[in-house]
């Protein structure tokens, strides 16, 4: 009976998996692997004759834990709980491998090599995914840490790893082996000199990483306590995260090591041509009146529109827009934002329609035809120096040509860099209007402006 409800959770998680991959049919798949979950779960239980009282105190501190985030924690600080979330996975998986056998114990080699892998990796995603938070948080500076021999140190790290693993193997595993206690400490060192390298601008090549990480690590406990549904969910986490960070990665022209290891983001990494020119500002009023007579607008969200909390009004914005007789469309970058979808879930949370979301890919030829292009608190994903720049860090980068439109408004607080730290001469482009303030009370305004008319 369990290994039947076991088959049906994996094909559970597989077809959630699958429906993942569409913002129409997210919530469904979303639903579909916590079923599988749940049915996961009571067969384990159910076989195992685990004391109930303990499981059912767990899952009620659990869900009251996750009631409150799910409550509390705002759009802007999804990152970050994601960050803690993939965090959590890397511990439970190191927790499993440690709680597997006893001091004294022998284990062969089929046990004691997931075992090492599920501390190892458990251990670099825990610490990697509390300096990503920390980063994330802004509790700790978002650049990166840099210092000379920093790479040297690293390899030192990893090399002692694989010689711990070696050694804990050939002497038959067991808790009480002193290499697992040194790999532990090792692997915790090594999460958070992994992370620290990395610049904010990286953040959702980060996430999904340790997101694949913390599916590696549950894999491998999977093989610890001969569990197939486990088996099967974590190499599909791992799987899926491994082909999101390619996706990221290809998002921004940038190899995985250059992202690891490049500190890009950092003083020295932020170079290109001086920027020179004069911001145009405009007014609410005006905007007004270019939105007014326009027949095509695109929207470009990114990390602004969600410290502001705009996404509802800006959805406002677009329907008025549409009863106004206009085409209204919304650029998605992959890796605006600080997670991967990041933009995604704010235009669902408002109930943007599915339709109107739309890749750069598919946005960009027509964007010369689009009379006004409305940029709402990204920078590095619309930079054109990414195009133009050869001596710029973002050189290459596949960016939404936002430059290219009749007319570009831009709503930000100031005429500051972004998260990469690099200067955009978006902002002194001819056809560029600033429109500098709080984005949501910017947006309102425009709201505002259409409902009187």
């Amino acid at each position: 009976m369990q290994s039947f409800a076991y088959i049906v959770a994996s094909i559970l998680f597989i077809l959630g998996l699958k429906r993942l991959g569409s913002a129409a049919t997210a919530r469904q798949g979303n639903l579909l692997s916590a079923v599988g979950m749940l049915l996961a779960l009571v067969a384990t239980l159910i076989d195992s004759g685990f004391s109930w009282g303990w499981i059912l105190a767990g899952m009620v501190i659990g869900g009251a834990i996750g009631g409150y985030a799910a409550k509390k924690v705002e759009m802007t600080g999804m990152p970050e709980m994601v960050a803690l979330f993939n965090g959590s996975g890397g511990i439970a998986s190191l927790l499993v491998g440690w709680a597997s056998s006893t001091p004294g114990t022998t284990l062969t080699p089929a046990v004691s090599i997931p075992l090492f892998l599920a501390v190892l990796i458990g251990g670099v995603t825990f610490t990697g995914s509390v300096v990503a938070y920390l980063k994330l948080s802004e509790k700790i500076d978002g650049k990166p840490v840099m210092f000379k021999g920093q790479q040297i140190l690293n390899i030192i790290i990893l090399a002692a790893l694989l010689l711990c693993g070696v050694l804990y193997v050939i002497n038959s595993g067991g808790i009480g082996n002193p290499w697992l206690i040194l790999a532990v400490l090792l692997s915790f060192a090594f999460g958070v000199m992994a992370v620290i390298p990395i610049g904010g601008a990286d953040m959702p090549v980060v996430i999904a990483l340790l997101n694949s990480y913390s599916g590696l690590a549950a894999c491998a406990a999977g093989f610890i306590i001969n569990n197939t549904v486990l088996i099967v969910s974590g190499s599909l986490v791992g799987a899926s995260g491994i082909i999101l960070t390619g996706i990221m990665c290809k998002a921004m022209n940038r190899s995985l090591g250059n992202v690891l290891f490049s500190g890009f983001g950092s003083a020295s990494s932020s170079a290109g041509k001086a920027v020179e020119g004069e911001a145009k500002p405009i007014s609410a009023d005006d905007t007004y009146y270019i939105l007014e007579a326009a027949s095509s607008v695109t929207f470009v969200p990114g990390y602004g529109m969600a410290v502001a909390q705009a996404q509802h009004a800006v959805k406002e914005l677009g329907a008025l827009l549409e009863e106004n007789g206009c085409e209204v469309n919304f650029a998605i970058h992959p890796v605006a934002g600080r997670m991967p979808g990041h933009m995604n879930v704010l235009l669902a949370e408002a109930d943007v329609p599915y339709e109107q979301l739309v890749e750069p890919d598919d946005v960009n030829p027509n964007m010369a035809a689009t009379d006004v292009a409305i940029v709402i608190g990204a920078n590095d994903v619309v930079n054109p120096a990414a195009r133009t720049d050869e001596s710029s860090p973002l050189y290459g980068m596949p960016i939404i040509n936002v430059d290219m439109a009749k007319t570009c408004i831009v709503l930000k607080r100031s005429l500051r860099p972004g998260y990469a730290g690099v200067e955009n001469p978006l902002f002194f482009c001819e056809n560029t209007r600033m429109l500098l303030g709080d984005a949501k009370a910017s947006v309102q305004s425009l709201v505002a402006q259409f409902k009187e008319d």
